[in-house]
């Protein structure tokens, strides 16, 4: 692993920089953003976002109506040019969860695409349509800030309570790019294709910002198609960014469709992340093409933890090692004991601590508080194991994920991998419910492949005895039609009720 130089400068762009400084220099000619049939070259995203920076300098913070188009990503940059924290806002979101959002973050400003209807929750709010018709010379950007500055504010899934806003300091965001350049061999060569959403850490962060950090380019589909991404990578796109959703769309399509075979064979790295991607499709997806699919783990407050380098083993079922400058420790229960075993067996909550970290929940001092243990690391909640070698492999959310059952530790993660191994499984969750002899049963959510000749319980729990151990057999097995998922793809457990 090669060591990671930090550079904590405030300037997180410096090939716009270098457009803005020289724009008729050669670096103000690359392609910067791509989004359809639209596009800018750094020279004209430096002459489109300093004006808007200048205008929104004074804002204190400002949200951006985050729509999958050029002028969400005008709007942020232009945000971070300034040193004005940006508020992302899903366009899919309810009037009671943007209103609580907007009166949270209390932003001043609502940036648009001109001609969007904004919702009722931003009316209060001076709204400022993005222009990206670049004028003629761009204005000098306001003084640098401070690198712990507040950079954007990204509100959680709200899954346990309203959304919390998660501060995110210009800080995070470049250390986290850097260590994924790092371990990614991500150059200013590298051309991104991605159609994943603009208002979370994968879509923006990864997606728009990295890219941009890099000097490379972005090429956004608008809205994720396997059409897309085949022309994309022919074109010359050397990357794609995608959700387990995609990924698996993109495994259905494969057998029918050899021009998404070639071009996925010449990409150069396929990353997934936000959930687990199954095994299944995994190898599918290698025997299609010949490329693998490697996964990353991050979160809204740390952003990237860990990942599978690109000069490493692309091990399907895994999340790879700790990025530089990110510490990474598993616990026992009580959130202090630490787990030394490296056996891939033993359980334990995923702390982290290091440069890649939020500042705070915004106006939540006690729920910040709670997220930290008193030595400084983050607790994430997730569930995972360790290879010997130190590949981290997620079994699954504290909450909802770990199942006690018979004395054993399970993680529902390994056993839903198991399951979707089973030529009758197309979808499955799996999570546990009281029992009198176990304390707790395995419960099996499943969307057969075949609704007339679903597989049986007794079929179901073998496959998995066999695979994993027999503890870790399903008991129980519902069949459903399809899974609850949220807009990233992952599955909503707590829908998942008992008739």
């Amino acid at each position: 692993m090669s060591p990671l130089s930090l550079d904590l400068s405030p300037d997180l762009f410096p090939a716009l920089t270098e457009a803005q400084a020289d724009p008729d220099g050669p670096g103000a000619h690359r392609p910067a953003l791509h989004f359809g049939d639209r596009s800018l070259t750094y020279g004209e995203l430096a002459a489109t976002a300093s004006p808007l920076a200048a205008r929104v300098a004074e804002a204190g913070r400002i949200a951006v109506w985050a729509t999958p188009t050029l002028e969400t990503a005008v709007a942020v940059v232009a945000a971070l040019l300034a040193g004005v924290p940006a508020v992302p806002l899903n366009p899919k979101s309810g009037e009671s969860e943007l209103g609580h959002i907007v009166s949270d973050s209390a932003p001043t400003l609502a940036l648009a695409a001109p001609g969007t209807q904004l919702p009722p929750a931003l009316a209060a709010l001076e709204r400022l349509d993005i222009d990206t018709s670049a004028p003629t010379t761009s204005l000098p950007s306001p003084g640098a800030p401070d690198p712990e500055s507040p950079a954007l504010i990204v509100y959680t899934s709200g899954t346990t309570g309203p959304p919390k806003g998660a501060v995110i300091p210009r800080r995070a965001i470049a250390t986290t790019l850097d260590a994924l350049a790092d371990a990614w061999q991500w150059t200013g060569d590298d051309v991104l294709v991605h159609g994943l959403p603009l208002f979370h850490v994968h879509g923006l962060i990864l997606g728009i910002l990295g890219p941009l950090r890099r000097g490379g380019s972005v090429r956004h589909l608008g809205r994720f198609e396997t059409a897309g991404v085949a022309r994309e990578l022919s074109e010359g796109a050397t990357m794609l960014f995608g959700v387990p959703t995609m990924y698996h769309r993109i495994a259905e399509t494969l057998p029918d469709d050899p021009a998404l075979a070639k071009a996925l064979a010449r990409a150069r790295l396929l990353v997934s992340g936000s959930a687990a991607l199954p095994v299944h499709d995994h190898e599918r997806i290698a025997q299609a093409t010949g490329r693998r699919v490697i996964e990353r783990y991050g979160m809204t407050e740390t952003l990237m933890n860990t990942s599978v380098r690109a000069d490493g083993e692309p091990r399907a079922g895994t999340v790879g090692v700790p990025l530089p400058g990110v510490e990474l420790r598993l616990t026992e229960e009580d959130g202090t004991t630490a787990v030394e075993a490296y056996d891939g067996e033993t359980v334990g909550e995923i702390q982290v601590r290091g440069p890649n970290l939020f500042t705070e929940y915004l106006n939540r001092p006690e729920a910040t508080a709670a997220a930290f243990t008193e030595d400084g690391w983050f607790r994430t909640g997730d569930m995972a194991v360790r290879d010997p070698d130190g590949y981290v492999r997620i079994v699954g959310r504290k909450a909802t994920d770990l199942i006690k059952s018979g004395g054993y530790k399970i993680g529902a993660g390994e056993i839903e991998n198991a399951l979707l191994e089973h030529p009758g499984v197309r979808e499955a969750a799996v999570t546990g419910e009281p029992d009198a002899d176990l304390g707790e049963r395995i419960v099996a959510w499943i969307v057969p492949a075949d609704s007339q000749s679903p597989p049986t319980v007794d079929e179901l729990a073998d496959h998995v005895a066999r695979r994993l151990a027999p503890h870790k057999r399903p008991r129980v097995v519902h069949h459903l039609d399809a899974l609850p998922r949220n807009d990233m793809g992952k599955i909503m457990k707590r829908a998942l009720t008992h008739d």
